[in-house]
């Protein structure tokens, strides 16, 4: 459902929020209060740490629109507005809000992050960054926008759902920020929004894209290898299902970007932990979810790595979630034996890699970057020169699951 009008949501709908907002955290206050008498007869607490955490967020969202309405009336015409700190400002508040949010889901809930950084980490620094992530879990979305901002000083540049402008902190606080809402079926104007968006990128910012689209569940999953066989994309059909893992990864907000800024590196994050949890029965049950973190892995693909032609672009961004789904299986394989990772790896790189398609390393021992060889594809054969390509993937990405399952090893081992 499409959102009011920009007029008639900070008219109406922001100073009603105030007085309702406020009134529902209240509530929910009082429902902990409740639930904190019957604590000692419970065993992991779900209504107390529930409605303390929505007590806190209704706070949160609320002071943001009061936040942004302060600062507003210091400077109600727009001329006469200093627009690089007005938004410095807007950042800062976002970021404060993140981290008291994701501060308080960790006691509360259990919400923990864990980051497996690349060795090569330098190599992001002091230039504007396009962002890939996968989407899955509760959450995800704000712990990578916290852990941007946090951990990498960065701008974040959020492309996100227009139906997000419901929650009117966000509504408020991201449209005074150089971040993106997009309505589904309005391609030509989210592409050349995209594009102006990187094109006017500074040196800290980075762009927050999701190509899934949405967060993953297994039923989108299984409704997104249906349409692409009623497109008649069976071969992206027969991809989406060697890699159940991840939902298919849509091209043209990606293409928009680079399109705007050839020159950007990219990083491809993934994770894993949560992203189950696609149901609120689902949600209940797991709390807390002590014991289970967003465990996050990204590498990074410099702008040399990438593909220039649209085409080879495509290509270049299956492969990265066909890796993302592999490192997944390994992970999750990790979790009840670590020295199943590898086995997992094994046998989910047996699928990453068609015939056809050339690979190199990409320094620092980050995933391989595929490149287009129309002859070989157009054979359907596979030449040497594939073949050795195809190796040389397999044992870099062997590689980086062995990092993961030897970190793993030696967390086992110290605790």
């Amino acid at each position: 459902m499409r959102p009011p009008p920009t007029v008639l949501r900070r008219a109406l709908l922001d100073p009603v929020w105030l007085l309702l907002g406020t009134a529902m955290a209240v509530v929910l206050l009082a429902i902990a209060a409740v639930a904190g008498l019957a604590a000692p007869l419970t065993r992991r607490r779900r209504p107390l740490r529930l409605a303390l955490f929505g007590a806190l967020y209704l706070a949160v969202d609320v002071c943001l629109v009061a936040g942004c309405a302060v600062v507003w009336l210091r400077h109600p015409v727009a001329g006469r507005r200093d627009q690089a700190r007005r938004s410095r400002l807007h950042a800062a508040m976002l970021c404060r809000a993140l981290s008291v949010l994701i501060g308080a889901a960790g006691p509360l809930l259990g919400f923990r992050v864990e980051v497996q950084e690349p060795p090569d980490t330098g190599l992001i620094a002091g230039s504007p960054l396009l962002v890939l992530a996968r989407h899955g879990g509760p959450g995800d979305s704000f712990a990578l926008v916290h852990l941007l901002m946090t951990r990498y000083q960065r701008r974040p540049l959020i492309v996100l759902a227009e139906t997000l402008r419901w929650d009117p902190g966000l509504d408020v606080l991201l449209g005074r920020l150089p971040c993106c809402f997009i309505r589904q079926g309005n391609g030509a104007k989210m592409a050349s929004r995209l594009t102006e968006l990187a094109r006017r990128m500074e040196r800290d910012d980075a762009i927050l894209l999701f190509p899934e689209g949405g967060n993953w569940t297994p039923r989108r999953h299984r409704h997104a290898i249906v349409r692409l066989r009623r497109a008649g994309r069976r071969q992206a059909a027969a991809d989406a299902e060697s890699n159940p893992n991840v939902l298919p990864p849509r091209s043209p907000g990606v293409l928009a970007c680079l399109a705007g800024r050839p020159e950007l590196g990219v990083a491809i994050v993934a994770h894993t932990g949560l992203e189950d949890l696609v149901s609120p029965a689902a949600i209940w049950r797991a709390l807390p979810v002590q014991g289970r973190p967003m465990t996050v892995r990204w590498w990074y693909e410099p702008a040399g790595a990438v593909p220039e032609a649209d085409e080879d672009r495509r290509a270049w961004l299956r492969l990265q979630w066909a890796i993302m789904d592999s490192w997944i299986d390994a992970r999750k394989a990790a979790r009840d034996d670590p020295l199943a990772a590898g086995l997992s790896a094994a046998g989910t790189l047996r699928r990453i890699l068609p015939a056809g398609w050339v690979h190199r390393r990409v320094g620092g021992g980050a995933p391989p970057a595929r490149l287009a060889d129309p002859a070989a594809r157009a054979a359907g054969g596979c030449d040497g020169r594939a073949e050795r390509g195809r190796q040389a993937a397999r044992r870099h990405v062997h590689h980086l699951h062995g990092r993961d399952a030897d970190r793993d090893a030696d967390r086992a081992r110290h605790s």
